[in-house]
């Protein structure tokens, strides 16, 4: 079996939403609970939480939760990429594959999850899954292209690893659109209560 860890990236500066979006309720806890709790159920280790502004925030909302290690990243503010390379560094030796979450997309289900598990194998290098035709997250990454996600630079959250690794990615569609739904703007906010409101 090989050993799973998780990145999960919560140092984004919420511009569309106005106001920290990932500490915003939904069902009673926040938002960016949601992978957290997911990559515990599902027995990944390390659990590695990479925050920026709001890292005490998360730290306080969370500290029921065991084995989560919560990494500052200081140069939060250049985008994604700095958050990415600085969990990959962490997990780098002590893995055989990474998922990689956005804190902001709590409805993902475990099926996902374990679906993603099933399908990696040795002759894969990433498994991602498509939400009614649109790719999504989380994505799982093979160690042996943890090198590659280091040399990333600005706002950008592996696209072009991820295009040139095409022929070695095992793509699992689902029909569920708002499974992948990520909250960015206030409206999202509203629309996904809405959602649960139904659910």
């Amino acid at each position: 079996m090989p050993k799973l860890g998780a990145i999960i990236l919560a140092a984004g500066l919420s511009k569309r939403m106005g106001k920290p979006k990932l500490l915003l309720p939904l069902k009673g806890k926040p938002l960016f609970r949601y992978p957290l709790e997911q990559a515990i159920r599902n027995h990944m280790q390390p659990i590695c939480l990479i925050a920026g502004q709001h890292i005490q925030a998360f730290k306080t909302e969370s500290s029921d939760l065991l084995n989560v290690e919560y990494i500052y990243n200081p140069s939060y503010e250049k985008g994604m990429s700095s958050s990415l390379k600085i969990g990959i560094e962490n997990i780098k030796y002590r893995t055989d594959a990474t998922f990689i979450f956005l804190a902001d997309q709590p409805f993902v289900p475990d099926l996902v999850i374990r679906s993603m598990i099933e399908q990696f194998s040795k002759d894969t290098r990433i498994v991602r899954p498509q939400y009614h035709g649109n790719f999504g997250h989380p994505i799982l990454i093979d160690k042996s292209l943890y090198d590659e996600f280091l040399n990333l630079e600005g706002d950008q959250g592996g696209k072009e690893i991820i295009n040139k690794y095409k022929n070695d990615t095992k793509i699992l569609s689902f029909d569920h659109t708002f499974w992948g739904m990520d909250i960015d703007t206030p409206e999202d906010y509203l629309k996904t209560k809405q959602l649960l409101k139904y659910d």
